[in-house]
């Protein structure tokens, strides 16, 4: 028996669980509820069943995500889909393939346009973990420059990832083996390499992309949405520090200067306190354990809001009466 028909058995017997699809609609409704996507983001999950392909929502925004039909599968090979009558599907879904086809132990991917990060794709500030909870993006946030990895093939220069090339420079990023530049130890922008050895779940599990928004990948679709979820929020409390010490510095300035001191050497400035590597690494292997927690939660808000919809979830209920 052939490969391809070992994997068409395997499906046929042993089709994911409604579970799974259920998870994947709700988590699309969790990143809507914390505004970690809008009409645009999306998240997927590898088909557990067949790792050699991934589970996503049609060109819906996530918060209208609500049933099976709303959800298709698609080949990590080339992103095309299953299903070749398949509705429109999103165009960056090649985000999603070429992160699984590069990293055997992510399951979930996450791309997100969040407000928060995105001004830390664009300036010379880098965004790092700042409190416990942020160890979870990792202890380096490369940024992935679009601009860096077209090629004359290319059409349009859109910022969007719409093919293998592009998205295979964006999985390069969570892994990166050469370097362009660093910033306070920190990855910033990145070449691609194809002497990269080979690992199952990368080490930097989150990367931004210039002017687009991030990335962020998960052994899990629970891992998956906490990291998305935290990555916005230390995004935003590194943003409050760095208003606060701004203006504090500046106090600094005016009053050692305005006093009528004569030196002529700069103000002494203060800098944000962030993560040592070691702090994010050992926060997140402390917490990780834990991501239950916050998931449980997140799904009872979603499930109360009265705008979500998730008919998986209702006709298990139903079946439970």
């Amino acid at each position: 028996m052939s490969g391809d028909a070992r994997s068409a058995l395997l499906r046929a017997s042993s089709p994911p669980t409604k579970q799974l699809f259920s998870s994947l609609i709700t988590a699309s409704h969790i990143l809507h509820y914390h505004n970690v996507v809008d009409a645009f983001g999306h998240i997927s999950v590898r088909n557990p069943q067949d790792p050699t392909t991934f589970f996503i929502s049609v060109n819906l925004a996530p918060a209208l995500v609500s049933k099976r039909e709303d959800l298709e599968e698609y080949h990590i090979s080339d992103a095309s889909p299953v299903n070749p009558n398949a509705p429109d599907g999103f165009k960056e879904r090649f985000i999603h393939s070429e992160i699984y086809k590069r990293f055997k132990g992510v399951n979930s991917v996450v791309h997100s346009h969040s407000e928060a990060v995105l001004p830390f794709s664009i300036g010379s500030t880098p965004l790092r973990p700042v409190f416990h909870m942020g160890g979870i993006m990792g202890a380096q946030v490369p940024i992935f420059d679009i601009a860096l990895h077209y090629k004359g093939s290319d059409a349009t220069h859109s910022m969007l990832v719409t093919n293998e090339h592009l998205g295979a420079g964006l999985a390069a990023g969570f892994h990166p083996s050469t370097v362009l530049s660093k910033t306070a130890n920190l990855v910033k922008n990145y070449l691609t390499s194809s002497t990269s050895p080979p690992v199952d779940f990368p080490s930097n599990p989150t990367v931004l992309m210039r002017g687009h928004g991030f990335s962020a990948v998960g052994a899990s679709i629970e891992e998956a949405v906490n990291r998305a979820v935290y990555t916005c929020t230390n995004a935003r409390v590194q943003t409050t520090a760095l208003l606060m010490q701004g203006t504090f510095n500046l106090g600094l300035v005016a009053e050692r200067f305005g006093g009528g001191e004569k030196e002529t050497g700069p103000a002494k400035h203060e800098d944000i306190k962030y993560l040592s590597d070691r702090e994010a690494k050992d926060s997140w292997s402390v917490i990780g354990g834990q991501s239950q927690r916050p998931w449980q939660l997140w799904c009872a808000e979603v499930e109360n809001s009265g705008l979500y919809r998730n008919e998986l979830e209702i006709d298990a209920d139903e079946a439970d009466e």
